[in-house]
């Protein structure tokens, strides 16, 4: 996609969305946000719910590509998850393809796959094409964008990058994040490359950063030109000290979404 690039970026009022409308300007890109809330500090930013489909038409009319984080982002009710993540992903995708937008990024998440057994020690990678095995209401509402996503190429041609988000802070905070850490910057990369990359119908790639203790398999993230820069092992004495290594026995260590596995899930690691 040429530069410079008009990027519509959802959720720009959350956790993920305001570390990306720190960074990606610098990749060149011109921002254009929404949100159900107002984004502090930007006066220009629309505010509208995902079910406002006048108003996402509106929203996407011009933009080269979307960046979608939008949505409910922690477990909740299901008629919750399935306003916000199920239908509002919908809206979102039927609006770009009325206006013609080339392409979307979807944020899925690590939980669309998170009862699949993570790997044990000399393991190999979980591969991408792992069945969908979701853990939570939120992670089977990923699990639906990731097969919208798949649908809208087949069936209209609008090109998709699922990314399967792991956890996206300025440091991990547990100790089973030191396994699917995203730094910030990376995430950065990861999105640049997954914006920028040519013909990419619809991928779907994890998104993680290079971790010594990596559970999956960057393969196609990587064909799609990203290369991370960031490595969770700098966190891990301090966090293993206080936490402890995790236990396979447990589910919270025996499965790639841990402790989201259990009943009720626990929330947020």
């Amino acid at each position: 996609m040429p530069s410079p690039r008009t990027l519509l970026l959802t959720g720009a009022a959350g956790g993920l969305g305001t570390l990306m409308r720190g960074l990606l300007p610098s990749y060149g890109y011109e921002l254009r946000l929404l949100d159900a809330l107002p984004v502090p500090g930007e006066p220009d930013a629309i505010t509208a719910d995902l079910a406002d489909r006048g108003a996402l038409r509106e929203a996407v009319r011009g933009v080269d590509a979307v960046l979608h984080l939008a949505g409910i982002s922690l477990e909740s009710s299901f008629d919750k998850i399935l306003r916000a993540n199920i239908e509002g992903t919908y809206n979102l995708y039927e609006a770009a393809r009325e206006e013609g937008v080339r392409r979307i990024v979807f944020a899925s998440s690590n939980h669309a796959v998170g009862f699949t057994p993570r790997p044990q020690a000399a393991d190999p990678l979980i591969p991408i094409g792992v069945p969908h095995r979701p853990d939570t209401f939120y992670g089977l509402s990923k699990a639906f964008g990731e097969d919208l996503a798949q649908f809208y190429w087949d069936k209209h041609g609008l090109e998709s990058v699922s990314v399967r988000i792991g956890s996206c802070f300025p440091e991990p905070t547990s100790v089973r994040m030191l396994s699917i850490w995203l730094s910030p910057d990376d995430a950065a990369r990861l999105f640049d490359a997954v914006l920028t990359a040519e013909g990419v119908g619809h991928t779907v790639v994890y998104g993680s950063s290079a971790n010594t203790r990596l559970w999956w398999d960057l393969s196609s993230a990587r064909a799609l030109g990203y290369e991370p820069h960031d490595d969770s092992e700098q966190y891990a004495d301090k966090l293993v000290a206080e936490q402890g290594e995790l236990d396979p026995a447990k589910p919270a260590g025996a499965r790639l979404g841990g402790e989201f596995t259990t009943n009720p899930p626990i929330w947020p690691h």
